[in-house]
């Protein structure tokens, strides 16, 4: 690895910076747990692997691959990461399968990426392999990784639009710092890593997330009491997961659609909870009449609007929807994950932005698995004509699950490629 003056100069700023910004970062709630060991790096020994899983999303990928990585040999692998929900779902998921697997497995929080500690921390466990999940560039890690000789990967890459152009910027630092091998999960974001990094290094996969996504059923219980609250004989519509700042498009969509189909239920899942008081201004000013999903006693007897006030039950009100349409994607929010009511069987509508979703390849639109449009109304006249001409569910949910299907295999490559450079240690 090349050094020079201005990367050694920019460790030091760097170094300076977080300095500067523990003191800070140690009065967040959300960091408390495991401090000390986000802070330093005695607790850390020897790993043949070590893998970076940010959040949830990431932990669940790093149970997939360590559940289908078979060594030849044991293993010591450490696994990390930044969030309490992460190490939840690592200590949950893993624990007890890795015996099985010639692996000891290590679960800890991630060290902050402050030079003075991830050196020593690497130094420590100074890995072979070091497998960074999905947007993990951080720029001490990957230095004193490269200096240690890792082979570092980043596997099911992404790279948003937003990151991508925030990196391009620095790239003066990033040529300097580049991974060995990248698996990216579009041909989008190959191109995007491609301009950040050297092309040849840059590879595409399925997304690790096909490889569960067959396996969702729904919450039973839940399941029944959704379905007590809601008339028998009306079909449900979902605007699900909607975002601030597409809450005036989806309003005017609630109120043609009502105009249009009046014996329908129209469920309003917004985003985020916070939102719920803003949404309930909104509707008393159109003059809607609404229900809280909270307060509906003892079940809804006609048609209307349910805001829904209660968290976690979205995915399994999936199941018992005609239609859904899913936010994040009136505007260029990244997009929601629309996979999930398709496999109910449920007409699946989105508007044009789904940068986050890129990975799902054009098959899903080509085959109507779900439905693109590019504008709020185009979307009302799809989710209309779905209702006055409703499609089977079961042969919905068929091909929605067939193309899922056909889309995995990304864990097993991953595995491979992870395998194969192990070897070479060896």
């Amino acid at each position: 690895m090349t050094e020079n003056a201005l990367i050694l100069n920019f460790f030091k700023l760097y170094n300076m910076l977080w300095n500067l910004s523990l003191p800070f970062l140690a009065r967040n709630n959300r960091l408390k747990q495991g401090w000390q060991k986000r802070i330093s790096s005695g607790h850390h020994s020897r790993a043949d692997i070590w893998i970076q899983a940010a959040s949830a999303g990431e932990a669940y990928l790093a149970v997939h691959i360590l559940k289908t990585l078979l060594p030849k040999t044991p293993l010591n692998v450490l696994v990390t990461t930044t969030t309490s929900q992460g190490m939840d779902i690592l200590k949950k998921g893993l624990t007890r399968e890795m015996r099985h697997h010639r692996i000891n497995l290590t679960i800890e929080w991630f060290p902050f990426d402050r030079p003075h500690t991830i050196e020593k921390a690497v130094k420590t466990i100074n890995p072979c392999i070091m497998v960074l999940l999905e947007t993990e560039i951080w720029p001490a890690l990957l230095y004193f990784l490269k200096r240690n000789q890792t082979k570092i990967f980043i596997i099911n890459a992404r790279l948003s639009r937003k990151s991508h152009l925030l990196y391009l910027k620095t790239k003066w630092l990033w040529k300097h710092l580049e991974p060995d091998v990248i698996l990216a999960t579009s041909r989008q974001d190959a191109k995007r890593y491609a301009q950040l990094f050297e092309k040849k290094i840059v590879k595409t996969m399925s997304n690790i997330k096909f490889e569960s996504m067959d396996t969702m059923v729904p919450d039973s219980r839940l399941l029944l009491d959704i379905k007590r609250v809601l008339p028998q004989t009306l079909p449900l519509t979902l605007l699900a997961s909607v975002r601030r700042q597409e809450e005036k498009e989806v309003l005017l969509m609630a109120k043609e659609l009502l105009n249009a189909f009046p014996d329908q239920v129209i469920a309003i899942f917004p985003r985020h909870m916070h939102r719920i008081n803003a949404w309930k201004k909104k509707l008393t000013a159109q003059k809607f009449n609404f229900h809280l999903k909270s307060n509906i006693p003892p079940h809804l007897d006609k048609p209307g609007i349910i805001l829904w006030d209660t968290f976690g039950e979205l995915k399994t009100a999936y199941a018992l929807a005609s239609v859904v349409f899913v936010g994040g994607s009136l505007k260029p929010l990244g997009g929601q994950n629309f996979i999930e009511p398709a496999l109910q069987g449920a007409t699946t509508v989105i508007g044009p932005h789904y940068d986050d979703f890129a990975w799902v390849t054009d098959d899903i639109f080509k085959k109507r698995i779900v439905i693109k449009k590019t504008h709020w109304t185009a979307v009302v006249q799809t989710i209309l004509t779905a209702l006055e001409t409703p499609e089977n569910r079961s042969d919905r949910k068929q091909v929605a699950q067939d193309y899922i299907i056909r889309h995995q295999g990304g864990t097993r490559q991953a595995c491979d490629e992870i395998l194969k450079a192990f070897d070479e240690f060896i």
